[in-house]
């Protein structure tokens, strides 16, 4: 199954539940404002957000009357081009031009994170890349195992302490071991959860000044791993992480399992972060480099 074919599959449910645009484009009419408000509703249902579906239908507004659309057809493919720009949020793939480079994961417990870094690590081995996993969530019991599990499947290297380890020590250790090795690429697994969120925070910073010491010239990618099915709750954990912990893109897990798939344009217009990665399934292909014109064209279909 081809990259499209599988965001076509993954957004079944979130596609059923945009069904009803097809019958509000039959009642378009340029001046017609239940036309404008049923739209807006659709797209907060769909977990667009009330503020970005504002902003779409606004836009939908000025560019009926600049273009002078008289047919729903031709406002469906306006709202589409909206839809499409409003993604393009920055740069989507990977930036890992250094040896090693670096990719650092933070997220709540529970949304998929160890998963995705064993997916993401199979599709950097695959493209040739040698991985070096570092089991850096400590805190929860049995994270370094389930990453070890991962490490087994793809192939990867991995460094891990025992439970309840300094995460510094382990990061660093995983550093000097991927010098060492000649590691194209660290994945970094983090804590989603300590006593208390400043704690957890502190942990991340704490990470990065050690990444920033010991490897000063290397690309390093900060990726959070939301939980689709959590809709507008994972923008808000995303905001908190944004403040602190320096994002560069969101891996958007369990696309599938949700009929507000619209989450991934709130986050684009609300966080100016690009999704680089959605997850349409548990198998280990099923990690999906994200193209927003597939997403788009996939979503109307």
């Amino acid at each position: 199954m081809g990259f499209f074919d599988k965001i076509f599959s993954g957004l079944k449910k979130t596609r059923s539940n945009l069904e009803e645009l097809e019958e509000i484009f039959q009642e378009f009419k340029p001046d017609n404002e239940d036309f404008y408000d049923d739209l807006e509703e659709l797209l907060v249902l769909s977990d667009v957000g009330a503020e970005t579906a504002e902003k779409v239908v606004f836009a939908l507004k000025k560019m009926t009357w600049e273009r002078r659309f008289r047919k729903g057809d031709e406002a469906r493919e306006g709202l589409i081009e909206i839809l499409s720009k409003l993604l393009d949020a920055g740069e989507t793939q990977l930036k890992l031009g250094t040896k090693p480079s670096v990719i650092l994961m933070v997220g709540v417990n529970g949304v998929g994170k160890t998963t995705t870094i064993g997916k993401l690590s199979h599709q950097l081995m695959e493209q040739g890349k040698k991985v070096l996993l570092c089991a850096g969530d400590t805190f929860r019991a049995a994270a370094a195992e389930q990453l070890n599990i991962w490490a087994d499947r793809s192939g990867a290297d991995i460094v891990k302490h025992e439970e309840g380890s300094d995460p510094g020590a382990v990061v660093y250790d995983g550093i000097c071991a991927a010098k060492a090795r000649g590691a194209d690429v660290i994945i970094i697994d983090t804590a989603g959860r300590l006593h208390n969120k400043q704690n957890l925070m502190n942990e991340l910073n704490k990470i990065r000044r050690i990444i920033e010491r010991e490897l000063p010239e290397a690309d390093v990618e900060t990726l959070m791993v939301l939980d689709a099915t959590t809709g507008q709750n994972g923008l808000i954990q995303a905001k908190q992480f944004l403040e602190t912990s320096g994002l560069t893109g969101i891996v958007l897990t369990k696309l599938d399992g949700t009929a507000k798939g619209g989450i991934v344009f709130a986050i684009a217009s609300e966080l100016k972060l690009p999704v680089k990665y959605v997850g349409v399934g548990e198998g280990m292909d099923d990690l999906i480099p994200f193209d927003s014109k597939n997403f788009v064209e996939a979503l109307f279909k």
